[in-house]
């Protein structure tokens, strides 16, 4: 079948009669957006269907000949513990629905029951097995310490193994229909991510991305859901709004986190009922987009001041990645180093540089605010300045010395005094040579570096060496 189709496994629809089918079908395809469907109208043939095919979910029929829908039931509960079974019933009798519940069904409506309902409770089974199915996986990876697909995450310079972690959510997560949020502060690769995640889905339309912060409520309703001509003045032409042009891809909306209040609520709409009215259109379409968001507003303060809506930080936190900063991945930095060397120096047509030995330990000793997109730009600021065999390492001093915040590195704020909980305090000597030989291991021994730290001179360190050693 289609690789497009939703969702990612088979849901079998099981009656006799040819009619029922036909109209369930429609109900699924058309407001549910269910398409990936199997029809089954002989209730013998049900478990050469579950055998064939991988089904997730089976909507059942009570009242049949050859096989009753009890005995199915029985059947697929025993043989087939991951299927998921909706009882469909003709007659509303609380006696039968809680009965087939303790047979092991997951949910029991009556035939009669508004189109809406069905839908909504069909999709909520999909939910769980897509839930289930993600954490078999995910358990799978983590145990297995696997990646299926590590070229989907080429762009992203690591060998850190908390990226490798997320790398191995991500795969498990990836066909899922739910919307992944992406969190962490500016410059660390959310976009690199979101482009990972289309990878993954092996979706045959595009990644189509838009930036939201500062869109005001009009053009971000515009942005997404296009308009038709005349929806206002100026509309002279219809115009496919970004969802449209996402159609079987990946919607990437960045800094979500800035969204406005009445554009919040429109996209919580959107993703709850998967569909939406371009401007001017009375006309539902169907959203077949993955939806991917990204920001580095900490959501949950936000909530908190009442900057952002508690239902839909929920709806977004189905799938959730937060990418640590580059401080936290300092064991990266000789690798994304090497990598930014390599592209700067093509893309400025250059010979690439060598660099020297202690510039790598120079940067571990720097905290990183804009985090890998502050190293690339460095090391392109450096290599366009560059003219000699050796990469100098001026640039990266002077950026490194404009910093006046305090590393965020550290353990503790320096704002605190760090001798305050101790009992017996060290001595003005013990002080200094406790800092001397902390600001030796951050440098892994080189002086110039160390002294820069302790914001002394190279002479002064020297001296005090000598005094430590004496």
């Amino acid at each position: 079948m289609g690789k497009n189709l939703y969702p990612a496994f088979g849901v079998l629809l099981v009656d006799d009669e040819l009619p029922w089918l036909r109209s369930l079908s429609m109900t699924l395809e058309g407001p549910g957006g269910i398409t990936n469907l199997y029809q089954c109208d002989d209730s013998r043939k049900v478990a050469s269907v579950l055998e064939q095919n991988d089904i997730g979910l089976v909507l059942l029929d009570l009242t049949m000949p050859y096989l009753s829908g009890d005995q199915l039931l029985e059947t697929i509960v025993t043989d087939y513990p991951h299927i998921r079974v909706i009882i469909l019933s003709g007659m509303n009798q609380l006696e039968t629905a809680v009965n087939c519940m303790r047979l092991g069904a997951f949910d029991y409506f009556v035939k009669t029951v508004d189109e809406e309902r069905l839908v909504e409770g069909v999709r909520r089974a999909i939910r769980m097995i897509e839930l289930e199915q993600e954490n078999r996986a995910i358990r799978q990876r983590f145990f297995g310490n696997q990646l299926d697909s590590p070229e989907a995450f080429a762009a992203i310079i690591t060998n850190n193994s908390a990226m490798r972690t997320r790398f191995q959510y991500l795969e498990a997560v990836a066909s899922s229909r739910q919307p992944i949020l992406v969190t962490g502060e500016s410059g660390v690769g959310k976009e690199l991510v979101a482009k990972a995640v289309h990878s993954l889905s092996h979706k045959s339309g595009a990644l189509v991305s838009v930036n939201v912060a500062g869109l005001d409520d009009n053009v971000f309703a515009d942005t997404l859901f296009g308009h038709v001509r005349g929806a206002f003045t100026g509309a002279e032409s219809a115009r496919k709004g970004m969802i449209e042009k996402a159609a079987e891809g990946t919607l990437f909306l960045d800094e979500i986190g800035d969204l406005s209040p009445a554009s919040q609520v429109k996209l919580l709409r959107l993703l709850q009922d998967g569909e939406y009215y371009p401007l001017g259109s009375d006309q539902p379409k169907q959203m077949t987009a993955r939806v991917v968001v990204a920001t580095h507003a900490n959501l949950e303060e936000k909530i908190a001041t009442g900057g952002f809506r508690r239902d839909l930080y929920y709806r977004l936190i189905a799938h959730h990645v937060n990418l640590p900063p580059l401080r936290e991945r300092k064991d990266d930095l000789p690798l994304l180093l090497d990598h930014f060397l390599t592209q700067a120096a093509a893309m400025l047509g250059k010979k690439k540089p060598t660099a020297p030995k202690e510039l790598a330990v120079l940067l571990s000793t720097y905290s990183f605010p804009g985090n890998v997109r502050e190293l690339e730009a460095m090391v392109y600021d450096a290599v366009s300045l560059h003219s000699a065999k050796t990469l100098s390492m001026k640039s990266f001093l002077e950026r490194i010395g404009q910093q006046t915040e305090p590393s965020v590195q550290a353990s503790a704020p320096l704002s605190d005094n760090p001798f305050a909980a101790l009992e017996n305090l060290p001595t003005l000597q013990q002080t200094g040579q406790f800092l001397v030989e902390e600001a030796m291991t951050r440098s892994s021994g080189n002086q110039s570096i160390a002294a820069r730290l302790l914001g002394i001179s190279q002479p002064a360190l020297s001296k005090r060496l000598k005094q430590g050693r004496s």
